[in-house]
């Protein structure tokens, strides 16, 4: 695996992806049970984590949360065209949209739109005045909106071997 932020390729050991793995199932884990998992004992276990955090390879640690709970009842993505795939047009939408705070993911995409958006909205009304402002917004052409009816698998990071 090479780190975007590292100069040369971050190479994983088996200890290094158990680790990794163990993270991805649970943020919240102490470094105890993290040395534990990867068969190893803590203060060398902490320094790899920390080495991994350093090389970029461990991104940051957030908090799964509910979306119904907290008042979004509706996730939906969004195909989104741009009149013109100039870089400045490409940056000033990926600009736009970033500043949206329901908009939960962003992506460039290619093949059948430019970028695809993951976002989330109270109500129907709210989901149709966040497809509006996009409609609406400078040099977008084409819209595809595809709502959520369920979400059978969500999960985090990428599969590890161990």
């Amino acid at each position: 695996m090479t780190s975007p932020h590292a100069e040369t390729p971050f190479v994983l050991d088996a200890i290094d992806r158990r680790i990794l793995a163990a993270l991805q199932e649970n943020g919240r884990i102490t470094n105890v049970e993290l040395a534990r998992k990867a068969g190893i004992s803590a203060p060398p276990c902490l320094r790899r984590v920390r080495a991994l955090e350093d090389a970029g390879v461990i991104r940051g640690y957030h908090a799964e949360t509910d979306p119904h709970s907290l008042g979004f009842e509706i996730t939906f993505f969004v195909i989104v065209g741009l009149d013109s795939q100039k870089d400045v047009v490409l940056a000033a939408f990926e600009k736009l949209v970033a500043e949206w705070e329901e908009v939960r993911e962003c992506h460039m995409i290619r093949g059948g739109g430019d970028f695809l958006l993951r976002l989330v909205a109270r109500d129907t009304a709210h989901e149709n005045q966040l497809t509006q402002r996009l409609t609406g917004s400078p040099t977008v052409s084409r819209v595809q909106t595809l709502q959520t009816i369920r979400t059978s698998q969500n999960l985090a990071g990428v599969p590890l071997e161990t």
